[in-house]
């Protein structure tokens, strides 16, 4: 069963097809090549998996009716698709200062033990390819190997698959701190639990670390399903400027990605 981004319950939104725009005055949004593939994993190195807050997310994404401007102005770490058509070089974003990236909320659709993998597309999943790259460091920006980041989104019609482990994976970083996702650009939720802009959810884990929680966001001028991306992060409250990920867009009318991240490795 999938957890529907748009809600179908009788007498919601009645005649409404799941590829149309909300009504302007709807309620507001709510929010490495090294990696070897399904190789085993100590239990012990997942444990983080288990534990959830899913009760307190739940509760913050229904607290949170999403309107008014985003919680953070923009960053060095958006890069604008339209640098590229301008012949702007690109520089590789977002770098390590030593800043941590900024945590998020969990919401209420984790769901653990989650394939390893790198590759979350499976049978049956259409929509705009997206293969994510970066490399998580430590807040003194050296690299850390063996850092288990778990991923978790929508689908093209905005419905968590919350049966089965579509688009969703757990994986580990190289030697040197990389990671690689090929996934497809989440369309916005729209459900039970409010209005979220296209989003990828993230838990990483270094090595006898904490665990860390956030969430990805996309440029305002990415391109998919027929969505206005700058009016869904306008409106959603919980998107932070410093989680926008950078995008290039490719000939296959798919996206290459960048985002590195910089976590603790103790309490």
């Amino acid at each position: 069963m999938r957890q529907h981004g748009h809600d179908r319950r009788a007498g919601s939104m009645p005649g409404r097809r799941p590829d149309e725009s909300p009504a302007p005055d709807a309620a507001a949004l709510d929010p490495a090549e090294d990696n070897p593939e399904d190789t085993p994993r100590s239990r012990s190195r997942r444990t983080f998996i288990r534990t959830t807050s899913i009760g307190v997310g739940s509760a913050a994404v229904a607290a949170a009716g999403i309107s008014g401007s985003t919680t953070a102005s923009a960053s060095a770490r958006v890069r604008p698709l339209a640098a590229k058509a301008a012949g702007v070089p690109l520089a590789l974003t977002p770098s390590c200062n030593g800043g941590e990236t900024p945590e998020q909320m969990e919401g209420p659709l984790f769901k653990p033990e989650s394939p390893q993998r790198t590759k979350v597309i499976t049978p049956g999943i259409t929509g705009v390819p997206l293969t994510l790259r970066g490399v998580v460091y430590d807040p003194d920006c050296d690299p850390l190997a063996d850092t288990l980041l778990e991923f978790w989104q929508t689908d093209h019609n905005g419905d968590y698959d919350t049966s089965g482990f579509s688009l969703r994976g757990h994986q580990y970083t190289n030697a040197r701190g990389e990671y690689r996702l090929d996934t497809i650009i989440p369309r916005d939720y729209w459900g039970r639990w409010g209005r979220r802009t296209p989003h990828i959810h993230v838990r990483a884990q270094a090595p006898g670390g904490p665990l860390f929680i956030t969430q990805l966001y996309f440029p305002d001028d990415t391109r998919a399903y027929g969505r206005d991306f700058a009016l869904l992060n306008a409106r959603d409250q919980l998107l932070n400027r410093a989680c926008v990920v950078a995008l290039e867009a490719r000939d296959d009318g798919g996206y290459d990605g960048t985002f590195d991240f910089v976590v603790k490795t103790a309490v």
